[in-house]
């Protein structure tokens, strides 16, 4: 047996001391970092949890028509600020255009629908095919399932589709056309039980350039997206074809792409104001001056419509033929010189004609030119109903809100003399 003297004895207990306090403390100094690094994330979470308690219904946005302002949840700018470090409340302070946008989207995007077409095509084998047509969008008009949309969205279609927001598709059928305004009226018949939200109606009138707008539609297929504008000019008169001229336009700069045809322009409380129809574009694309169908005229039409399946006009029972620079300089060559270059020359009257009851005469020699023949020496016509009067397009466009039986004055030219007669209309062909 080895035997310690005192100073060993006593040297090894310091020593072992020391060792179990260093011991001590390395344990509880590891006890302890995580605990202050654990409180340490919690205070700047629970800062954060602060500033979000901190914000009342008081210092809170109020929310308009509908629109929950400052909402957290998952996606929100707020929880992306919590992620990013930055304060949470910054994603609560939606401007005062930000909420309007928000508002009308929210309560209005479940009444924007998809259009779909299908058209029928010949194969090879000379057999019909039916093929994938074009899309565009249509606003809910009424809970029964009407929707208004613009006439070249469902033109040619042989069955038509109407996608709504929670995905369920309805076939739809034709309500009623009208070509001359590019409108149309589609109804489908939505399932028992489903609430369909139509579109407040607004009004074109009063409308003013620099006024906020904003479209909902599926451009390209994209379902319910929204755009914003002001709008940038009024009463734009735009040629759609020959003999189509779709006046008072709205024109805007809010995005309008294929697929927006037939979607609803509202103002910043949320009324639809147009009918966003089309683009002009270099590129074909957004980058252009979009334009809008006034909402009044789809107000005064769809009604009719609904009841009768398409628009009754008056018109003036005449062959007519619209002056151009040969024309002119034949009939002045030829003695019959016009003292106008712009009208209507009408061609042909038949007797028992409205235009003849009334007094116009129309032409008695005949004429080629090209591959037309006419006839000249008729009256020339400058105005109908108060409008001037200087093509076809102008000659629809003066008649598009008088009915059959109404009653319009007609000025024309009989030679040099300029006269005037009032004409009772008929009934204008839908085949135009």
């Amino acid at each position: 047996m080895k035997l310690y003297s005192r100073r060993q004895l006593t040297g090894a207990i310091v020593t072992v001391s020391l060792l179990a306090a260093a011991a001590a403390f390395g344990f509880g100094y590891i006890a302890f970092r995580p605990q202050a690094s654990q409180d340490s994330a919690s205070a700047w979470l629970g800062d954060q949890g602060s500033v979000q308690s901190a914000v009342t219904a008081e210092s809170m946005p109020a929310p308009v028509d509908g629109a929950v302002a400052g909402t957290i949840n998952d996606g929100t700018s707020a929880t992306q600020s919590l992620q990013l470090g930055l304060p949470a409340a910054s994603g609560q302070n939606y401007s005062l255009d930000e909420r309007e946008s928000i508002s009308v989207y929210e309560r209005y995007n479940e009444s924007v629908v998809n259009i779909t077409t299908e058209v029928v095509n010949i194969n090879w084998f000379l057999e019909p095919v039916p093929e994938s047509g074009g899309s565009g969008s249509g606003s809910i008009i009424d809970a029964r399932g009407y929707v208004l949309t613009n006439y070249h969205v469902i033109e040619g279609a042989y069955k038509l589709f109407v996608n709504l927001a929670d995905g369920s598709q309805y076939e739809a059928t034709v309500v009623g056309t009208d070509p001359q305004n590019d409108l149309a009226v589609i109804k489908f018949e939505p399932k028992k039980g489903l609430e369909l939200k139509p579109i407040t109606l607004g009004s074109s009138k009063g409308l003013k350039v620099g006024q906020k707008v904003l479209a909902i539609g599926n451009p390209f297929g994209l379902e319910r997206t929204l755009t914003q504008g002001i709008i940038s000019g009024l009463g734009r008169p735009i040629q759609k074809d020959s003999r189509t001229v779709l006046q008072n336009m709205i024109q805007t700069d809010a995005s309008i792409n294929p697929g927006n045809s037939g979607g609803p322009l509202f103002n910043a409380i949320g009324q639809m104001i147009g009918i966003n129809t089309m683009i002009y574009s270099t590129s074909g694309g957004s980058v252009g001056i979009g334009f809008a169908i006034p909402v009044d005229t789809a107000v005064r039409i769809v009604p009719e419509l609904i009841k009768e399946g398409r628009v009754r006009r008056g018109w003036i029972d005449m062959e007519a033929i619209q002056l151009f620079p040969a024309l002119v300089t034949y009939l002045s060559q030829s003695g019959q010189a016009s003292p106008i270059d712009k009208g209507l020359l009408i061609s042909v009257l038949s007797e028992d004609s409205n235009a003849a009851k009334a007094g116009l005469q129309g032409g008695s020699q005949a004429v080629r030119y090209g591959q037309s023949t006419f006839r000249v020496g008729g009256d020339i016509i400058i105005s109908v109903d108060g409008q001037a009067v200087g093509s076809i397009a102008d000659l629809y466009t003066a008649l598009e809100d008088n009915k059959p039986g109404e009653k319009v004055e007609v000025e024309f030219y009989r030679g040099s003399k300029k006269m005037k007669a009032l004409i009772g209309l008929s009934e204008q062909s839908q085949e135009r």
